[in-house]
């Protein structure tokens, strides 16, 4: 045999081997998958043949990478003989293992978390995380290392603090004394990460600092399910999903460990897929799939949902073709993993071709509230938003919503922008928290206690628009002609402020009115959003114009995605810097027809020197493009 002969065999043995590893271990080229498993299920893993037939079915359709087996949860602890036998099961199959704690005494009983002024419930915290830790090299806590009680302890402890003041300095203490310091000495080389939930506007009212805690924690972990937002509990808005990873990544840079989704709420699968889509939008390196048991949970046909046959990037009949009988019914394996592992993949083969996310800087300071969650709502517009915790003063436009109020010298701040040549856009909400605190040296507008109900729209000196639905909208007052409206709003004969401009030094303050009910954005016409975010926009190298509810993800790499959240096809115009001829649809590896340039276009239509390309988008489906010069 001659060297030439032996070296090839040894690369096609390589390669056969690589192709084995990489097969068992099931990874995605752009992130990991991870399954985490609650203490009820990780009991049921006693059995190691049931558990080997369960999950033999599920990695047929996705391509776990790990495994997080959780210690505790509702007061029970799994045995420490199970817990190793499972670790080395999924271990021995090419996954990597870590433990999950959920700090809660009874999650049924209206989320009931442990009480950190009781010494029993410290202590035996204390406890689980050493047990843990001596298990495995890194530990994740769920959703509930925050408190609700209010027993007579706690009242007695919180003396004369708010509640919110209290219960932050109180779990930051308990962070490093019950959690990390313990399990760093039972093992110095744990990871332990801290999973926060999806509604961070509240965040500081519970106790979850997130000021403190990313110091402590050696890495986050983000909620990203965001359900149904119409008829889940909590409405959040579908880009919360993208929203809320982005900003704990500017938390902790490079620590935000990965995105977490789980089935509940999503009453058709492509609600479900968009979870999954909009947290790998956001460039997370890892996704957490809520979990063993709901992979398990049958998927039904009346999930497949009415838009279905319109092509959506979510293909029901493509997805369970595999998995049906010879009478077309659903077979028993057809289950979420199916739908998760479809949605995986679909997406895996986009995320290689985008950069980094960026996006219009806004400021969201440490336990803030104030116009809460309104990032989604504008994000569900078009508006891609890259939220922050310290004021960005390195942006060319930020925007500042009314939770930018807790920053004491926040109108220093704005000042300081505009004397800089840079653009600031705030909220109706924030005019309102400033008035008497230093926003009328800038300018003297007034938002009054009246207010309008509206359906009529004018933009600048253009054509009139109307809503979808009568609005209710603040009655902002101004002093003629030392500020002025870019977007008048009309109400018997009256012109209210939508969008307002103010000059100052060298620059311009700009001012949105916010309606009243966050969900009315979605029925302002699209005129009137066109000409919001020209300006708010005008860092960006793209912007999408057409209907509402239809998001933008842009990247640093010339590449963007847009997503549309509608029950039908929707036209819409791409606008890009005048310097980029070419659009390309990346997943279809087509070009798109660039429009030609208007001719005659009145002054006051304010015609813009833009690369124009218009499309169509289909229902709860996404586009990648790619532009070049």
């Amino acid at each position: 045999m001659t060297r030439h002969t032996q070296l090839l065999q040894l690369t096609v043995l390589s390669v056969i081997l690589l192709s084995t590893i990489v097969y068992s271990r099931g990874n995605y080229k752009n992130f990991n998958v991870a399954i985490y498993t609650r203490v009820y299920e990780v009991q049921e893993m006693k059995d190691l043949q049931a558990l080997e037939k369960k999950f033999d079915i599920m990695q047929r359709y996705i391509k776990p990478d790990k495994i997080y087996l959780e210690t505790h949860r509702d007061m029970v602890v799994a045995d420490e003989s199970t817990i190793k036998n499972a670790k080395k099961f999924f271990e021995d199959r090419g996954l990597k293992t870590a433990g999950g704690i959920t700090i809660t005494v009874s999650e049924r009983n209206r989320f009931e978390t442990y009480c950190y002024t009781n010494p029993e419930h410290r202590q035996k915290l204390k406890e689980i995380v050493e047990y843990t830790a001596g298990i495995f090299d890194e530990v994740i806590l769920d959703d509930f290392f925050f408190t609700n009680c209010k027993c007579e302890s706690c009242i007695a402890a919180k003396g004369t603090k708010s509640w919110s003041d209290f219960r932050i300095d109180l779990l930051a203490k308990a962070a490093q004394e019950l959690v990390v310091g313990p399990a760093k000495k039972v093992n110095p080389d744990v990871v332990v990460i801290i999973k926060y939930p999806n509604w961070y506007e509240h965040f500081q009212g519970l106790g979850f600092n997130l000021e403190a805690e990313p110091k402590i924690f050696d890495k986050l972990y983000t909620g990203t399910e965001t359900r149904d937002p119409v008829f889940s509990q909590q409405h959040l808005q579908q880009y919360l999903s993208y929203n809320i990873f982005r900003y704990f990544e500017n938390i902790k840079p490079g620590a935000n460990a990965g995105g977490w989704v789980d089935t509940g709420g999503s009453f058709r699968l492509d609600r479900y897929a968009e979870q999954l889509w909009l947290t790998l939008f956001a460039k997370a390196p890892e996704i957490t799939l809520f979990d063993f048991r709901q992979m398990e949970r049958p998927i039904q046909e009346t999930m497949r949902g009415e838009w279905q046959d319109l092509g959506t990037s979510f293909n029901f009949d493509d997805m369970t073709a595999p998995v049906r009988n010879t009478d077309g019914t659903l077979k028993k394996e057809a289950t979420m993993a199916l739908a998760a592992g479809y949605a995986l993949k679909q997406i895996d083969e986009t995320l290689s071709d985008l950069g980094t996310p960026v996006g219009l800087m806004s400021y969201k300071p440490y336990h803030s509230t104030g116009e809460d969650f309104l990032h989604n709502y504008l994000g569900m517009v078009g508006i891609p938003i890259d939220l922050k915790p310290e004021f960005p003063t390195e942006a060319n436009t930020v925007l500042l919503t009314e939770s930018a109020k807790y920053d004491p010298l926040i109108v220093d701040k704005m000042e300081k922008q505009l004397v800089d040549g840079k653009t600031v856009v705030i909220t109706s909400g924030l005019l309102r928290a400033l008035q008497g605190k230093g926003i009328e040296d800038i300018v003297e507008l007034e938002y009054t206690n009246r207010k309008a109900l509206i359906k009529d729209f004018v933009v600048g000196f253009g054509a009139p628009a109307q809503s979808k639905e009568e609005m209710l909208i603040p009655q902002i007052q101004y002093l003629t002609n030392d500020s002025w409206e870019e977007v008048s709003s009309l109400d018997a004969g009256i012109g209210w402020p939508i969008f307002h401009s103010a000059r100052y030094a060298n620059s311009t303050l700009y001012v949105i009115t916010i309606p009243e009910n966050f969900g009315d954005i979605y029925n302002l016409p699209p005129q009137v959003l066109k000409r919001i975010k020209r300006t708010v926009m005008q860092d960006l190298y793209v912007r999408v114009d057409g209907p509402n509810k239809i998001s933008l993800f842009v990247y640093d790499n010339n590449t963007f995605i847009v997503h549309s959240f509608l029950d039908e096809p929707s036209d819409i115009e791409l606008i890009l810097d005048p310097k980029y001829k070419t659009l390309t649809d990346l997943r279809l590896k087509q070009n798109l027809d660039r429009e030609p340039p208007a001719q005659n276009r009145q002054w006051w239509r304010m015609a813009e020197n833009k690369s124009i390309f218009k499309t169509q988008i289909k229902p709860h489906s996404y586009r990648v493009f790619r532009c070049q010069e």
